[in-house]
Formats: structure tokens, C-alpha cells, sequence
């Protein structure tokens, strides 16, 4: 686990940070002048990808997060923060780098307690700040999910003044859920490139039965680019970025006009409203998943291992706690095969991880080399109700 103390240890020294693994094999000379975290990237803008934010680019987006809360009527220094999310991402780096900016308790919650809302109730109800401070909470769906299906979880978040939803959509009935129970919840959408949130809907706008993301903080502008494609300009727009394939070379981040380009089609009609991806990636319990990628990462392993597999397909299917989960289709001469592919893929992330494995002797793509992805999945559809 990441140690924040650590983390503010080399800030405070003038360092850039890395928050997982990084590869950190870039020349010195590449990196702005820091300090600064170089933070793992879900995909926004399409493909993983690590990013540069500096200190300072943290501390803005702390600050226009403070001034949405006195925009709702909150004094962000009355505030208890609880972060159940890893702070590896951006999206459990904010809300302790909120904390100790605002002067205020940071309390991080395991995820172990997180599936125990009997259990985390009673543990956050002795806290000591517990009773005497706003409580600010952040969260993805697939979290929000298990807790409302809980009495003792809708009670915890009933307590709560603010929680944020992002990471991936909240699927309508899950909002109605929420909004049927009165839990005040403030859907909002950021990146790693943005440094977080760069919009959030108010919990009295949500309660009210706005579905939106918001409107933009105070240090941000929204557009609509080409397809329709959400591109967004702020000052905290990381500084560069880099894929693991090329770690030599350090991508701008922003156009020549400041804008980034996100990999989200969206509407901007008083709020920021997100209407699916526009590449192939999918959402799988708040990680953004490419399967062109774990596509072409296993095929590259089954050529080492020679295996006789000829080709594989990942497809995203609706899950009610993840949002989509990974179901693979196999064409194969040996059906043992299918054993050995789950085997192979054990220790990957849980949302990269297929969570089932299809035996498909037809699959191939077009005459064009293309995937009709949709196409399969009512293949798979057909085959799941053929079986009862």
C-alpha cells in the first residue's frame, strides 16, 4: 500500500512521485520541473497511459472543489473526508490531497469494511469527528451498489452530506435507488489528465431527479469537439503523458489551444451528460477496460505458450454490480484449452480478468479483418437462452 506520508515526503523534496509501478526509465530531462506524482491513467482519452500532474495542479483542483462545496452552502473546513478508493488513482489521491489541503480529518476506509456495512457503520460512527463535521464520501457505482443493497450500508450513506459518483456512469435504476432512499449523491466526472473532478451535480439537484454530471467547476470550460467527442480546458491539465511502449517519449496532453480530448461522446445542455465511449472500451466496476488490448496481450502469451487458439474476442456484458464484466469467446481445436486460458489470466486486475470463457468454433472477424462486437454479443445472447 502507498504510504500518503511518503508521498509528501518526496513532494516536499522536489520530487515527481510515481504512485504504482511506474516506468520510470525516462530522461530526467523530459519531466517538467517538479514536484509532482506521475499517476497511472484509467484511459480516458483512449488507451492507459501514465500522466505528470504537479503538486500545484493538485492544490487547484482541491481549490475548486472547495469553492463547489461554499457554491452548495458548505464550509469545506467543517468537512470529515472518508476515501475507500485506492490512492494509486487519481480518484483516492484527491480526496486525502483535499483533506490536507483544507485543513481537515482524512479517514481511509479498507475495502474489506467496505463489504462489511454493518461492520464500516459502526466504525465510522466512532470516529471522533464523526458527529461534529460535514462527512464528504467518494465513491464508484459497483461501491455504491453493494451498499444500497444493504440496510445497514443505506443507512451509512444516509449519514453522509456529500457523495461523489464517478469513474463510470450510474446506471438509471441505481440513481433511482438512491434518489428512492434520499441519499445524497453528487454525480461528477474528471480524469486522471484533469486532475479529477471537472464537473459535479449537486445532491439536491440529484435528489431532485437531474441526471447529469454537473456543471463545470470554476476552473474549467467545456466543448463538444468532432463526434461529439467531450474535450475539456483547465490550468491542471497534466503536463505530459506516456505509454508503455514508449516511455521515451513524453506526450503533450492538451492541443495547441489548450483543449483535451477525451475518449467520451457527451452532451453539454446545462449539465454534462456522457453518452458512451467513442473506442471500444468499456467500464468495468469504475476501471476502464480495453479489450483490443487484453486481446492482443493474450494471443501474444499463446504464442509463447503454444497454445492451439487461433483467436479470441473480448466482449463487455451488462453486469448489475460491475457495469460490465468480460466474457471471452474461444476458437479452439482443443475445448481443454479453455482451462488453461482461465489459468493463464488468474492474476490479472479482477476488471481485465474474463469472468467467463466460450467455446465459439465460428468466431472470426470480417472479410475486412473487422469485429462486429455487437454481432457477437447476440451470438452469446442466443447461445445463453438456447441453454436455459
Amino acid at each position: 500500500m502507498i504510504d500518503p506520508d511518503h508521498i509528501l515526503q518526496a513532494l516536499d523534496a522536489g520530487r515527481w512521485v510515481p504512485l504504482a509501478d511506474a516506468p520510470m526509465v525516462l530522461p530526467l530531462d523530459l519531466f517538467p520541473p517538479g514536484p509532482g506524482v506521475v499517476v497511472r491513467s484509467g484511459g480516458s482519452s483512449g488507451g492507459r497511459r501514465w500522466c505528470l500532474q504537479p503538486r500545484h495542479h493538485l492544490d487547484a483542483s482541491a481549490a475548486a472543489t472547495a469553492t463547489w462545496l461554499q457554491d452548495i452552502g458548505m464550509d469545506p473546513q467543517r468537512c470529515l473526508v472518508l476515501n475507500p478508493l485506492p490512492i494509486h488513482h487519481v480518484s483516492g489521491l484527491m480526496p486525502w490531497w483535499r483533506a490536507r489541503s483544507w485543513g481537515v480529518p482524512h479517514h481511509r476506509l479498507p475495502s474489506t469494511l467496505m463489504k462489511q456495512p454493518g461492520e464500516l457503520l459502526r466504525h465510522c460512527r466512532d470516529l471522533p469527528d464523526w458527529s461534529n463535521r460535514a462527512v464528504l464520501l467518494s465513491l464508484v457505482p459497483t461501491q455504491l451498489g453493494r451498499l444500497l443493497s444493504h440496510p445497514a450500508g443505506r443507512e451509512f450513506l444516509g449519514e453522509m452530506r456529500v457523495i461523489w459518483v464517478g469513474g463510470a456512469s450510474l446506471a438509471k435504476p441505481l440513481a433511482e435507488q438512491a434518489r428512492a432512499a434520499g441519499i445524497p449523491l453528487a454525480p461528477c466526472y474528471g480524469a486522471t489528465e484533469t486532475a479529477a473532478m471537472v464537473t459535479a451535480l449537486s445532491p439536491q439537484q440529484f435528489l431532485a431527479g437531474d441526471s447529469s454530471c454537473g456543471a463545470p467547476l470554476s476552473d474549467v470550460e467545456l466543448r463538444l469537439g468532432v463526434d461529439e467527442a467531450l474535450e475539456v480546458r483547465t490550468q491542471r491539465l497534466a503536463m505530459g503523458s506516456w505509454r508503455d511502449e514508449q516511455p521515451e517519449v513524453l506526450l503533450p496532453v492538451a492541443n495547441s489551444t489548450g483543449w483535451w480530448r477525451s475518449g467520451d461522446r457527451a452532451q453539454i445542455n446545462g449539465g454534462l451528460v456522457i453518452r458512451g465511449r467513442l473506442d471500444t472500451a468499456l467500464s468495468c466496476g469504475g476501471e476502464t477496460v480495453f479489450p483490443e488490448q487484453l486481446e492482443a496481450r493474450l494471443m501474444r502469451e499463446l504464442r509463447v505458450a503454444g497454445l492451439p487458439v487461433e483467436c479470441v474476442l473480448f466482449l463487455g456484458m451488462d453486469d448489475p454490480e460491475w457495469g460490465q464484466r468480460l466474457v471471452t469467446l474461444v476458437r479452439t481445436s482443443d475445448s481443454v484449452v479453455l482451462e488453461q486460458l482461465a489459468a493463464m489470466t488468474a492474476e490479472w486486475p479482477t476488471s481485465d480478468r474474463p469472468r467467463r470463457w466460450v467455446l465459439c468454433p465460428e468466431l472470426a472477424p470480417t472479410d475486412a479483418g473487422k469485429w462486429q462486437r455487437q454481432a457477437w454479443r447476440d451470438w452469446l445472447k442466443r447461445l445463453d437462452l438456447a441453454q436455459g
